[in-house]
């Protein structure tokens, strides 16, 4: 009997245990259905949203020098409003548009492509909304931070460039990539939103500038919002630029601009022994801090579109992109290749001056009358006479091979983009030909005297004095003196520094003794030539000047004025080219301008002794 119970017992326990666990089983089977069937698009949803999420790190640029230290161009701290990609995919963003647009001063159509970026992100799930973000703006997203919680500010790296308006054209700007350049290989690994340089050496030089991005890894809640950091990769900065430039000179140059009777010009200085540049200024110009602070406000779009419809062109680079008749500036390299033609030779070298030269039933005439000069005295008083001779004598392949020998057909290769090509003889004379049957005379007595088919640029024309004035070493002008190296971290690999991989010059074939025939007629056309004006006591000055008209002189416009020099006059280590657009003759505007600029070089070479204290002198 007491088995039989112990049985019967055991039983109903097991039974017990068996009806429990189906009720849970039950329970748990129910509350499933509920969960994974009944609430399985609100639940699969929610769990999608609470996930990881990388927030990017913008890297600060490189920062970029003077030759002597100065900045130039650095990045510093703004806020910005960045938008979360997660948030909106619940969102009317269609609705956001408007409210966007009015809370934070900015243009629909800036919103419109904001958005329409964000929704093309894979890797990351942030974009900046609106840059360099002011208190109003902070204070507004701060207010609506329920409202719009896709919405929030951070604290990132943004260019600033503390000159303003100088130097602008050799530094240029940065701003976002744009859906063109992302299809270009030069891109290749960005994505909407990235800042890239667009422009002078921020352009030319943007893969060493560009600094590597971090991110945070975070986890965010249904709404965006972070919960907590899992990882943080700190950015790797870009690597610092030290140019050639140098900052007194450039703002000699630049303020002796703004201080012509146009405004508009261009002044150079370089190195003629290596091809560094010393000085490129280029009036008028432009604000680059405009395009980066307010390319998204109503404001700064309006700045913007100003720059481009003015007139006097501000966002173009004179000394790169301008192409000017050289005017009498020409007679230096057309002497060059007088000798290299064997139009003239070093004892032989006298021509007629005339007073001009009659080609057909057209006297075109010279300046002065001249008598029968040589060549040192033919620069030095600008005969026009003698060159229209030469030039007859060189015949229109002898200046051709001319323009070849200082490569006015082609690029100098200074590292800043959009660089343009003069047109010279080389490229008119097939046209010429073909439309009126032949190359005239009349047209290689204008072409001798830089006229008619002949238009340089500024840096061609620099490069070509500094070679004869070095002795026809020809080097290629460049602002990079040397990129500062970047050490390794956790996360990026070392980046090296270097500097600028020089190559050798090119040589312009001339002796000794004519090179320095061309000099002395420079250095006589300072102490008593056409530019005295540049005359400087105790420091001896080669120079050329240049008057040359600016399209059809019927149209009214004055001529532009030029001057090219270097110096010392037969040792030089410093060349200046000057030009002064609409001004009139070169040695009474460009020559002024040129002579400031060697001012101040003399001033930072021989400073002056500070006048000692009342202290001192007792």
């Amino acid at each position: 009997m007491k088995l039989r119970e112990q049985a019967q017992n055991l039983g109903i326990r097991i039974g017990t245990i068996q009806v429990v666990a189906f009720l849970l089983l039950a329970v748990l089977g129910v509350r499933l259905y509920y969960l994974q069937i009944v609430r399985g698009d609100y639940f699969q949803e929610r769990a999608e949203n609470q996930r990881i999420r990388l927030i990017p790190i913008p890297a600060p640029r490189g920062a970029i020098f003077d030759r002597n230290g100065n900045i130039l161009v650095d990045s510093r701290p703004t806020f910005n409003v960045v938008i979360s990609k997660e948030p909106l995919k619940t969102i009317d963003t269609a609705e956001r548009i408007p409210q966007y647009s009015r809370g934070l001063s900015l243009e629909p159509q800036v919103v419109t492509e904001r958005l329409n970026a964000i929704n093309k992100q894979t890797d990351f799930e942030t974009l900046i909304l609106k840059d360099n973000a002011s208190m109003q703006d902070i204070a507004w997203v701060e207010a609506h931070s329920l409202e719009y919680p896709e919405l929030r500010v951070e604290l990132q790296p943004q260019r600033f460039y503390p000159h303003g308006t100088y130097m602008a054209h050799i530094l240029g700007y940065v701003g976002e990539i744009s859906p063109k350049q992302l299809e270009s290989e030069r891109w290749t690994g960005l994505r909407p939103g990235d800042i890239i340089g667009k422009g002078g050496l921020e352009e030319y030089y943007d893969e060493f500038l560009r600094g590597r991005p971090g991110y945070r890894k975070v986890i965010v809640d249904s709404r965006g919002r972070i919960q907590s950091e899992i990882e943080v990769v700190p950015p790797q900065a870009g690597q610092d630029l030290i140019t050639t430039l140098d900052l007194d000179l450039q703002m000699a140059a630049e303020r002796q601009i703004e201080n012509s009777a146009s405004k508009r010009g261009t002044i150079l200085a370089m190195d003629p022994r290596n091809g560094e540049m010393l000085v490129m200024a280029s009036q008028p110009s432009f604000d680059p801090n405009v395009f980066v602070q307010g390319s998204k406000t109503r404001e700064g779009r309006k700045q913007i579109a100003e720059y481009w419809q003015d007139e006097e062109r501000p966002l173009y680079n004179r000394a790169i992109q301008g192409r000017y008749p050289p005017g009498s500036t020409w007679k230096i390299p057309m002497s060059v290749g007088g000798f290299q033609s064997g139009a003239m030779t070093d004892t032989s070298n006298a021509f007629a001056c005339g007073g001009g030269i009659l080609i057909g039933s057209k006297f075109t005439k010279c300046m002065g009358s001249h008598g029968a000069p040589t060549l040192i005295p033919a620069i030095a008083r600008s005969c026009n006479g003698y060159y229209y001779r030469l030039g007859l004598k060189m015949e229109i392949e002898g200046i051709i091979d001319m323009i070849e020998t200082f490569e006015y057909d082609r690029k100098t290769g200074i590292d800043l983009p959009n660089e343009k090509i003069g047109q010279t003889p080389k490229s008119w004379r097939p046209i010429v030909e073909k439309r009126e049957g032949r190359w005239p005379d009349i047209r290689t007595v204008y072409a001798s005297i830089g006229q008619d088919t002949v238009v340089v640029t500024p840096i061609s024309l620099i490069r070509t004095i500094s070679a004869v004035g070095n002795f026809g070493r020809m080097y290629v002008p460049h602002f990079l003196k040397e990129f500062r190296p970047i050490a390794a971290t956790e996360h990026f690999e070392e980046r090296p520094g270097f500097g600028f991989q020089k190559p050798e010059p090119k040589i312009i074939e001339m002796t000794a003794g004519q090179q320095k025939m061309i000099a002395q007629g420079m250095a006589d056309a300072v102490t008593g030539g056409t530019a005295r004006v540049v005359n400087i006591p105790g420091f001896d000055v080669a120079a050329k000047t240049g008057t040359a008209q600016d399209g059809d002189p019927k149209a009214g416009r004055k001529d532009h004025a030029w001057i090219v020099t270097f110096a010392p006059a037969f040792s030089p280590e410093i060349s200046v080219i000057g030009l002064i657009e609409n001004v009139g003759f070169g040695g009474t505007h460009a020559g002024p301008a040129v002579k400031g600029v060697y001012e101040a070089y003399l001033a930072k070479k021989n400073p002056q002794p500070a006048e000692p204290t009342e202290v001192a002198k007792r």
